[in-house]
Formats: structure tokens, sequence, C-alpha cells
């Protein structure tokens, strides 16, 4: 049952080339810049990244993205990032937009063992009908589009099928853990950490504060264990390691 790991690099030593990774954070909130990292210099390649966005230039999954090791992304949104920018209008990238609610969803529902549902968000737009360019060719025209979705219609409403979503692991990070692997996410990290690491068939958690079994109040926890099997306890320099993504002050 203790399911704590002795160093980032040791938890994602197993990572193959191609793996499909959900990873957890909203903007820079509870990026799990460490496992990243670790990543990084593993060398792993050829990953299919899903998660809410892909960072920023030099952070998050920036840092994977510059490095080229990032062959496919699912994720809401694709701003603050040039380099992202670049390399999907040039064809090296292929990327799934996805209405935001609706990406959660997918994510939580695979983490439920849900193959599919249905929701009106996109319906009547190329979510839809398909046509969403997934990859572009060298010359700018579409390489690759979206398939058109079944549509079905509920209460004389329509709705458009969607998947849920599983992948081979997932990375997030937590406030706090036990070993365990009961996980507590503070204020925005609590977005899509949580659905992230439901998503993953292996769970790697890097935590800013470990505690010990019991330490953690049942009604407090957000994430039960059986969602985790890797936890890293980071070092406190890492742990206050962090950066606001815009940083707005009064004139």
């Amino acid at each position: 049952m203790d399911k704590v790991i002795g160093s980032a690099a040791e938890a994602v030593a197993d990572l193959p080339d191609g793996a499909s990774l959900a990873v957890g954070g909203f903007g820079l909130s509870g990026v799990p810049e460490v496992l990243i990292r670790a990543l990084h210099a593993r060398g792993t390649g050829g990953l299919r990244v899903v998660s809410n966005n892909c960072g920023v230039d030099g952070r998050g999954l920036g840092v994977l993205l510059a490095a080229g090791r990032i062959a496919r992304v699912t994720g809401s949104y694709v701003g603050e990032n040039k380099e992202f920018a670049r390399q999907y209008l040039s064809g090296e990238l292929e990327v799934e937009l996805v209405p935001q609610g609706t990406l959660a969803e997918r994510l939580r529902a695979g983490g439920a063992g849900i193959p599919a549902f249905y929701t009106p968000a996109g319906v009547g737009t190329q979510v839809a009908q398909g046509g969403l360019p997934w990859r572009y060719a060298p010359d700018g025209s579409v390489a690759v589009a979206s398939p058109p979705k079944e549509t079905r219609d509920f209460a004389g409403r329509p709705h458009v099928l969607e998947h849920g979503i599983t992948t081979d692991f997932a990375l997030v990070r937590a406030w706090r853990g036990d070993r365990h692997g009961n996980l507590v996410f503070r204020r925005a990290a609590a977005n899509f950490n949580p659905l992230a690491a439901m998503a993953g068939r292996v769970t790697l958690a890097e935590v800013e504060e470990l505690v010990e079994p019991g330490g953690l109040s049942p009604d407090k926890i957000h994430l039960p264990g059986v969602f985790v099997q890797r936890i890293v306890r980071l070092t406190a320099e890492e742990a206050t390691d962090k950066q606001i993504e815009k940083r707005t002050v009064r004139a």
C-alpha cells in the first residue's frame, strides 16, 4: 500500500515512446512540472498527450513540445504557446480541439468506465459535423480532418456522441497526499488533475506535502488512492517553484 517512489526519474522510468498521457493542470496551475522534466530528461518521445492546454514556452508541457517529444495533443486551449502554433500549422503536430467541458467529461467518463455519452456541446459546428483540421500538410492543406460524429435527439434537443478517454499513464500534481495515494488538490489545481488521474491506467502524482495514512480527513480527500499507483514527494524548493501565467497589477 506504500506507493511512494524514491524519485521522479524512477517514477517515469517505464514510460515508453508513443505512450498516451493524461496530464493535469489548468494554465500553469497544478502542472506536474517535476514529472514532466523527468520525462524530458529520460528522452521519451512520440507522446500522445491529453491535457487542457499544452503549457507555455519553456514551462509545463511546453518543455516536451519544444524538444519535439509530443506527436499528438487532445486539448481545449492552445493559446500562450508560439511553438505549439508553429508545429501545428507546419504539420509537425496533430491536434484534436475539444470543448473544455466535454474534455473534462471525457476524462471523467473514461476513468469511471463509461465508454461514451451524449452532450449538446458542439452540435451544429464542425465538432459534430467533422472537418476540423487535426493535422496540416507542409503545403498548408489539411492532411487529417476530424470525422463526423453521431448525433441524436433527447427531449427534442440534438446531442452529439463523445467517447470517454483512457490513457496509458497520467501525470498529476497534488497539494497533499498520503502513502496510500489519496490526494487533495488546492484551488485552481483541482480543475483537471482529478479527472486526468482517473483516466490514466497508471497514475503518477507529485505531491507538495506527504502525510502518513490517516493524516488526511476522509471528508477532504478529492481523489481516492485507488486511482493512484505512484507518489513522488517534492522537495521544498520544487513545491514552491510556481509561476503566474498572466500577472495583472494596478497601474
